[in-house]
């Protein structure tokens, strides 16, 4: 048992919500380079919460250029347990309109210009993302964001694209004739790392658009997807304040907190000590056992 910790990702303005206490900006170093902001932490309901605005604050950051490596590992120094994410959103079904929010429970990463893993030549090791999410936080926070009053769908496939620009009419047509739900630019390499990081990792996407797949319907535009982010903006504070007084007072153990036990393939004597020094945050339980 311990103490949650939350992390949080999303957008620049999510950390204003009503009830979070004591909070101060906190930088954070990173041997993985700069994180995308300074972190806000504080506490909503007495559990601590951690923000991270992705793209920082004034959302300056492109997707491709976010560093997710050093975001993922300043939370992880800040003490996270759990990260949740929430992010803008496309449909690429009927039944998923603008303003839906949909709980992610799978992804197809088709992201090709990132940084993936925080392993590599000198210390190699390989974790299953085969269910790349934390069923017992997503189950939290669908609940939440039904207390919350925001429109909740269960479960769905995200594509994770490049961008930064939107997609084709023939991409998004590929996209949904292999049954993907939604897209989006940032959930790819972040589910990735924070399950390498052994952090339990939930998306709840926001849906802005349709977009570009469907007859009729208007191509994607900035200024359409910012007026929907506004009217979701405050549906999400909601779900996050819900989701803080629902969780549990204390932290049962999860399956995913321990996922490099079995995951190290380089023997110990063929460590790169670079390496392991910038690994120190992710591996300081594995590699700590006697």
């Amino acid at each position: 048992m311990s103490e949650w910790v939350i992390g949080v990702i999303g957008g620049s303005g999510l950390y204003d919500i009503d009830g979070f206490e004591d909070a101060e900006w906190v930088n954070v170093d990173s041997p993985w380079g700069q994180p995308s902001d300074a972190l806000r932490i504080g506490r909503i309901a007495g559990v601590k919460f951690v923000f991270l605005p992705r793209h920082g604050r004034g959302h300056r950051l492109a997707p491709s250029d976010l560093n997710a490596r050093a975001n993922i590992d300043a939370l992880k120094r800040a003490g996270c347990t759990d990260i949740i994410s929430l992010s803008a959103i496309g449909s690429l079904q009927e039944h998923l309109p603008p303003g839906k929010f949909v709980v992610v429970d799978q992804f197809i990463d088709r992201t090709f210009a990132r940084r993936k893993s925080f392993f590599g030549t000198g210390l190699v090791a390989h974790v299953s993302v085969a269910d790349p999410v934390c069923p017992r936080l997503s189950t939290m926070l669908s609940d939440a964001g039904r207390k919350a009053g925001a429109d909740i769908h269960d479960g769905g496939t995200y594509l994770a694209m490049e961008g930064p620009q939107f997609s084709t009419r023939a991409e998004s047509l590929m996209y949904r004739s292999w049954g993907c739900d939604v897209i989006g630019m940032t959930a790819m390499p972040e589910a990735k790392l924070a399950r390498e990081a052994e952090m339990p990792f939930a998306l709840v996407g926001m849906v802005t658009d349709y977009d570009c797949w469907r007859d009729g319907e208007d191509h994607v535009e900035v200024d359409a997807v910012i007026a929907q982010l506004r009217a979701n903006g405050d549906a999400a504070k909601r779900l996050v304040r819900e989701f803080a007084q629902s969780l549990p007072a204390t932290r049962a153990a999860s399956p995913i907190d321990t996922v490099l036990d079995v995951a190290l393939m380089t023997a110990p004597e063929k460590r790169d000590p670079a390496l392991l020094a910038k690994l120190d945050a992710i591996t300081a339980r594995v590699l700590a056992r006697p």
